[in-house]
């Protein structure tokens, strides 16, 4: 996990830097500060002549005065310097490449001066730099001490976090997600805690597989945990799920809790974890297929489902904010079910995020595209507007309308109800392929088959409009997850009324 962070810090460095201007240049000299690197508005390269030999430096200038003013300054008898204007354009500057560059000074000009003059414009932002960053530090040490003090007690063979609770032995996850909710620190557990957690769970048996790896019930403090242990080779869709849960304010009881990630070794192999509630009754998929449900039970469902995902979908303003979410990857297998048959989202490994602040969109680094049968049409005909984040929404919609036919298809109406099928279960192979699915959903336009009897139940009847609008071959035309939200809250409404009269 540290070398994908530092990796995905590099890229936010670079992409900042671009973005303001600057350039980074190789650092080489008294005045870098141990560091081989340093970042300006030009990079320079220099040769000093003395009796001792040629002397090379490197560095970086700041400001466009400063830059003029010492790029501008003559080459000497013994003093010569390049500037240039590209990234990391110095690195490859020698005594051997600088030396041509050397001239015979004026008698009256004294060389001295320059050198001096060159000293203070490169040593004086570094050493303005250095100072902002120290106070910068203790500023923050400052501002965070009682909880970095908190942290520095933890002892893990005690297992416990003093000060930040009471005692981890003695606390229940509710409490300690509780506590993480209310300072702030993310959807999940402080990453210190993170480590403790996932370090006490034993894992008590499979109760999953995937493409990713596998998922366990664990045991922490005698409480069930789902443990989702990703393959090594999916390391990019561990780290990406990670820092999506982590997101400020993602936690909402539609989306199914984070706890824990932590890079573990365990049977002497890396193993990649993701802990988060654990829920018996499994996967939609997995409930639908053992038991058929009523009306309210799959209304509620559906509901909660689309809850879920106007969270997701929703960006909250402010320093403490949430950018907007799209998932991706959205089906009846990424969906759990509570105690309560009520559904939340999981499996976030494949989300973009956006922010309208900077109009910032991050499609994070995995490759995969999601699941070919809930593909939208614009993604299998490889149409969609990757640059645009309403196109992601666009396509949950999309599956979202499917995930709620199979919840329809095994919703009682008149003591009648369906086998559990997958949709376009009869239009393609079990496994169909990327061009099986093109082929009906692009080309023929065909839709999942909507069986007569639903017509005859108002609710289902209902239900059937609402998921042909959400799938509309024109993106633009599909329901947003607000207006699919408040939809169902008045099919439910009518439901009530219905069961009263």
């Amino acid at each position: 996990m540290g070398r994908c962070v530092f990796l995905f810090l590099l890229l936010q460095t670079l992409q900042t830097l671009a973005e303001d201007g600057q350039l980074l240049c190789v650092c080489e000299g008294s005045g870098c500060l141990n560091s081989p690197q340093c970042e300006g508005s030009q990079c320079y390269s220099s040769v000093a002549v003395s009796s001792h030999g040629a002397v090379v430096t490197r560095g970086c200038l700041q400001g466009s005065e400063k830059t003029r003013l010492i790029c501008s300054t003559a080459s000497s008898l013994s003093h010569a310097l390049l500037c240039c204007s590209s990234f990391m354009c110095n690195r490859n500057a020698t005594a051997s490449s600088l030396l041509p560059l050397l001239t015979t000074a004026p008698e009256e000009e004294p060389v001295r001066y320059r050198v001096e003059t060159l000293a203070l414009f490169v040593l004086g932002p570094v050493v303005i730099l250095t100072l902002l960053s120290v106070l910068s530090v203790l500023g923050c040490r400052r501002l965070h001490h009682g909880r970095l003090q908190r942290l520095q007690e933890f002892d893990p063979e005690q297992d416990a976090i003093d000060g930040l609770i009471t005692s981890v032995g003695d606390s229940t996850l509710a409490e300690l997600l509780d506590h993480s909710c209310t300072s702030g620190s993310g959807s999940g557990l402080p990453f210190l805690v993170q480590r403790t957690v996932a370090r006490q769970i034993s894992l008590m048996e499979c109760v999953g597989k995937g493409r990713y790896g596998e998922v366990w019930r664990g045991q922490w403090q005698g409480e069930n945990v789902a443990v989702k242990i990703f393959s090594s080779r999916d390391e990019r869709s561990w780290f990406r799920e990670t820092e999506i849960y982590n997101t400020v304010l993602l936690r909402h009881e539609n989306i199914l809790g984070f706890m824990a990630s932590d890079m573990t070794s365990r049977n002497s192999s890396t193993q990649l974890w993701l802990i988060t509630h654990y829920h018996d009754n499994g996967s939609l998929y997995d409930y639908l297929q053992r038991v058929p449900v009523e009306t309210g039970e799959g209304l509620a469902m559906a509901t909660s489902v689309a809850c879920g995902l106007v969270h997701l979908h929703t960006e909250i303003f402010g320093t403490e904010g949430k950018p907007a979410i799209a998932h991706r990857d959205l089906k009846s297998k990424n969906i759990l079910v509570t105690k309560e048959l009520r559904c939340c989202i999981a499996d976030l490994g494949l989300a973009v995020t956006h922010s309208q602040s900077d109009n910032q969109l991050d499609v994070g680094n995995n490759p995969k595209v999601g699941t070919k049968r809930y593909m939208a049409p614009e993604v299998l005909d490889e149409s969609i507007q990757t640059d645009c984040f309403d196109a992601y929404k666009r396509v949950d919609i999309w599956a979202f309308g499917l995930v709620l036919w199979e919840i329809a298809s095994r919703t009682y109406s008149n003591g009648i109800v369906e086998e559990y099928k997958p949709p376009f279960y009869d239009q393609v192979p079990n496994d169909p392929s990327f061009e099986d699915m093109r082929k009906v959903v692009c080309v023929e336009q065909q839709r999942p088959f909507i069986p007569n009897r639903w017509f005859s139940d108002p609710t289902l009847s209902a239900l059937v409009k609402l998921m042909k609008e959400c799938w509309y071959q024109n993106p633009s035309a599909r329901l947003t997850a607000l207006r699919i939200k408040k939809t169902l809250n008045k099919i439910h409404s009518s439901l009530e009324k219905g069961k009263k009269s």
